[in-house]
């Protein structure tokens, strides 16, 4: 975190900047903040489960302007910048075209009242599992109780790269709720969920 701050400062010093660890440093420039988490994916990390990434969003004003997510494990890095499109490893990207709700794989996150009635998967990594989604690896992707750091970089990820996913308050830090999916079975997932 502390390398990461560094370096974005070096390259826009005026920017402010809100980090899972550091929380918010505000410094000239309000309008645009740097959203930063780490690790997200810490107790996989923790544990040594090769299943976790570094998260970059640039918010200006309330809009997520950019977004990066780095796999360092895999070498994987997925980006996308507004109306530029969604990238991983520099090839284009975009969300899957499935329409049949039972034909997909969806990520899931948090604590479930009941087994949901699709296939999924539990990764422990927000910002994986809606890269995924925007790479079409995963469907679609539902998560309760996220902090906005866990998610930034993968709003912009999933809208450019064709998917949607519910309107989120940029200015709520924390008890942020997820559904992100390509659109032909959005409606059927938001059903089921």
């Amino acid at each position: 975190e502390k390398i990461l701050i560094e370096e974005l400062l070096k390259a826009k010093k005026n920017f402010s900047i809100l980090s899972e660890e550091a929380g918010y440093i505000k410094n000239s420039d309000k309008k645009n903040t740097w959203i930063i988490d780490p690790i997200d994916g810490t107790i996989n990390f923790l544990h040594g489960i090769p299943h976790f990434a570094i998260s970059i969003a640039l918010k200006s004003e309330d809009k997520i302007l950019s977004g990066l997510i780095f796999d360092p494990i895999k070498n994987e890095i997925f980006f996308a910048e507004k109306n530029s499109g969604a990238f991983f490893n520099n090839q284009r990207i975009r969300v899957s075209n499935k329409n049949n709700i039972h034909d997909c794989l969806f990520a899931v996150g948090g604590k479930l009242k009941g087994e949901p009635s699709f296939p999924n998967r539990k990764t422990g990594c927000a910002a994986l599992d809606l890269a995924y989604v925007a790479s079409g690896r995963y469907d679609g992707y539902f998560q309760k109780d996220l902090n906005l750091w866990d998610i930034a970089a993968g709003i912009i990820l999933v809208k450019e790269a064709g998917g949607i996913i519910n309107d989120i308050d940029l200015n709520n830090l924390e008890n942020i709720n997820v559904i992100a999916s390509n659109p032909n079975i959005n409606t059927k997932f938001q059903e089921k969920l």
